[in-house]
């Protein structure tokens, strides 16, 4: 048993040693050496790292190696998903911090988890079905539906009436990133609300395209109305 904690131990800190990596790109390189089932847990863990970067790290790493899983055999992947959806359960006894965020990862990179897994994620951010109450944690389930909507926005569209009720959110961030995701998905019911928030130069963390970057509310509330008016015409 000890023999186990010791390989366990050093296989997290192996996982971690490369997510700490300078290059995002030497990153995903290095952990899909891991073996796939091995690297889960470890990334999983990490989701909680008290370093924003991991954190992030972890969660793009989750969206390669799950996808990874399920070319080799769909079964095993639907099991991580299933596991991230019982980490977000009150049962589970504990925050899915980060879990949100890894789901989406994964559904962006493989269509067919998409398709079986991106209702759940929507039911995070409605109000009417498995809404996430707290401010800070609903942040990453608006996050991870604008993830989905920028490659698979048709498997998010039900979404558009909850996250447009989220653009009255007194939480900045969960503003922003439901702008950030209406804009993603085309819903065009949200046009009035954005161009009332356009002047909002509250600034809210959004990670895109492998970084971690700043954007205010307002400057999100524009592209998001940009999106919708490249659509239109």
């Amino acid at each position: 048993m000890a023999e186990k904690r010791t390989g366990r131990r050093a296989l997290k800190n192996q996982v971690l040693e490369i997510l700490s990596q300078n290059s995002p790109d030497q990153v995903l390189a290095q952990i899909l050496q891991v073996p796939l089932k091995k690297a889960v847990n470890p990334l999983i863990g990490l989701l909680c790292h008290q370093d924003e970067k991991i954190r992030w790290r972890a969660v793009t790493a989750l969206g390669r190696v799950v996808p990874a899983m399920a070319e080799s055999r769909m079964e095993d992947a639907r099991e991580i998903m299933r596991r991230f959806m019982w980490h977000m359960n009150e049962e589970s006894g504990g925050i899915g911090w980060g879990v949100p965020e890894a789901m989406a990862e994964v559904m962006a990179n493989h269509p067919g988890l998409a398709r079986e897994f991106a209702k759940i994620l929507v039911s995070y951010v409605d109000e009417d079905q498995c809404f996430l109450e707290h401010d800070v944690f609903r942040r990453g389930a608006v996050w991870g539906v604008g993830r989905i909507a920028r490659i698979h926005p048709k498997l998010v569209q039900d979404a558009g009436p909850a996250l447009a009720a989220l653009l009255d959110c007194p939480d900045a961030p969960n503003q922003g990133l439901a702008a950030w995701a209406v804009g993603n998905m085309g819903y065009a019911p949200a046009a009035d609300k954005l161009r009332a928030m356009t002047d909002d130069k509250t600034m809210t963390p959004l990670f895109l395209d492998g970084e971690l970057t700043q954007a205010s509310v307002g400057d999100l509330a524009r592209q998001a109305l940009e999106k919708l008016e490249a659509a239109a015409s």
